[in-house]
C-alpha cells in the first residue's frame, strides 16, 4: 500500500476498503454487480481530531494502520492514483478490528 498524499482535518479518517470477495465459500463466482459493498478496511491516514466546544481537540481513537469496520454506505468514495478510498468521520467508524 503506498502513501497518499492526503490529510484529513478534524475528525476525519481515510480508509482503504478491503477488497470484495470474487468467490462465494461455495466456489461461485460473483460479477462485480453482485458483490458486497466491503464494511472493513484500513485507515491510511487520520486528521488530529475535532475541536470541543470549549476549543480544544479531542483526540482521535483510530490510529493509521488499524483495521476498523464502519457502515456500508458510510463517507465519500475517492479515488487517487487509480486506488479507491473512503473519507469518512470517526464517528463513523464502529470497531477496531483485532
Amino acid at each position: 500500500m503506498s502513501k497518499i498524499n492526503l490529510k484529513p482535518l478534524a475528525d476525519r479518517v481515510i480508509v482503504k476498503p478491503k477488497e470484495a470477495d470474487e468467490v462465494t465459500k461455495g466456489g461461485i463466482i460473483l460479477p462485480d454487480t453482485a458483490k458486497e459493498k466491503p464494511v472493513e478496511g484500513t485507515i491510511v491516514a487520520a486528521g488530529p481530531g475535532k475541536t470541543s466546544d470549549d476549543g480544544k481537540v479531542v483526540k482521535m481513537e483510530v490510529k493509521v494502520g488499524d483495521v476498523v469496520l464502519y457502515g456500508k454506505y458510510s463517507g465519500s468514495e475517492i479515488s487517487i492514483e487509480g486506488e479507491e478510498y473512503l473519507i469518512m468521520r470517526e464517528s463513523d467508524v464502529f470497531a477496531i478490528v483485532g
